[in-house]
């Protein structure tokens, strides 16, 4: 290229970045081809006249050390507060964003239950997207000490409605009395559907409990045994979709595995997007565990739970 005066690159600059000319217009304007403004444009970068800069955003740092260390397709961090409620908030809204993204027409979108899943379930009812044809569907069944709006069957009926998609619903208990009645549930036409679409899942939404977290039902409900308390207490660490888990992440066979009404740990690690979404320090080790065990591949938390994340071993 031939030496050009800096007079004319800082004029194409300004034309172009700031008072937002096209090129072709530049080049008419300045009676100089397209090709010559490309040019002059990359020698202004070359030269500093024109400086990029990206905006970070304030959690960008922890969300890529996150990302790096458990090697996960991403990290979404929210603020955190003292108020329960606002954290549950921004992990509802945070859920929304990321799905507001990646869903497509014929993607089948999965999830849990929980305070976490409830949040995005709220925040949802109050949105409204382009219609999708997508299907949700519950990834477990439902508990009697669950208030309506933390079920899972109302969490699908919003975030699909938001969406003006298609949802199902699972007509069964998280756990069943008896083995027996398990069976008899998983011959139903109405599981046998679920079932089906559990193979065809892009996209997987799922809460984290912790035995030390004194919300988490499922403990309540399912680890009542002393059996399993004596038994297996020790080496749960985590729960996700009714299913308990130890440090790494693997599924502790337990008596209640054969009473579990959820999609199966096999299934889960097929997904393409597993979202975690889990935040408070009662729940790092269950967390940790998760992401050791590549139960989630994609984590919605806040930052005080992401920095604890990065220091806990």
């Amino acid at each position: 290229m031939q030496p050009v005066s800096k007079r004319i690159l800082i004029k194409v600059a300004h034309m172009y970045y700031e008072a937002d000319m096209k090129q072709s217009e530049i080049a008419k304007k300045l009676g100089i081809d397209r090709t010559t403004v490309s040019k002059y444009l990359k020698r202004a970068k070359e030269m500093g006249i024109v400086k990029i800069f990206i905006v970070q955003d304030s959690f960008e740092a922890l969300e890529s050390q996150l990302e790096d260390k458990f090697s996960l397709k991403e990290v979404f961090i929210v603020p955190s507060s003292r108020n329960p409620d606002e954290v549950y908030s921004n992990l509802g809204k945070a859920g929304l964003i990321l799905l507001k993204r990646l869903i497509k027409n014929k993607m089948v979108i999965g999830f849990n239950w929980g305070r976490s899943m409830g949040a995005i379930g709220d925040q949802a009812s109050v949105e409204s997207f382009p219609s999708v044809d997508a299907d949700f569907v519950p990834l477990v069944g439902g508990s009697e000490s669950l208030d309506i709006d933390l079920h899972v069957n109302t969490i699908c009926y919003k975030v699909a409605n938001a969406f003006q998609a298609r949802s199902h619903y699972l007509y069964a208990p998280a756990i069943t009395k008896t083995p027996e009645t398990k069976q008899a549930i998983i011959n139903d036409t109405n599981y046998q559907k679920i079932q089906q679409l559990w193979d065809k899942l892009d996209v997987a939404f799922v809460g984290i409990g912790s035995p030390t977290s004194a919300s988490n039902v499922i403990w309540t409900d399912g680890l009542k045994s002393e059996y399993i308390t004596s038994s297996f207490g020790n080496c749960i660490v985590g729960e996700t979709c009714t299913r308990f888990y130890d440090k790494n992440g693997n599924e502790v066979p337990t008596e209640v595995v054969d009473r579990t009404i959820s999609i199966p740990f096999y299934q889960l690690h097929k997904v393409k997007y597993v979202i975690g979404v889990a935040a408070f320090d009662e729940k790092v080790p269950a967390i940790y565990s998760a992401l050791k065990g590549k139960l989630i591949n994609v984590l919605i938390t806040d930052e005080s739970t992401g920095k604890k994340l990065l220091d806990f071993e």
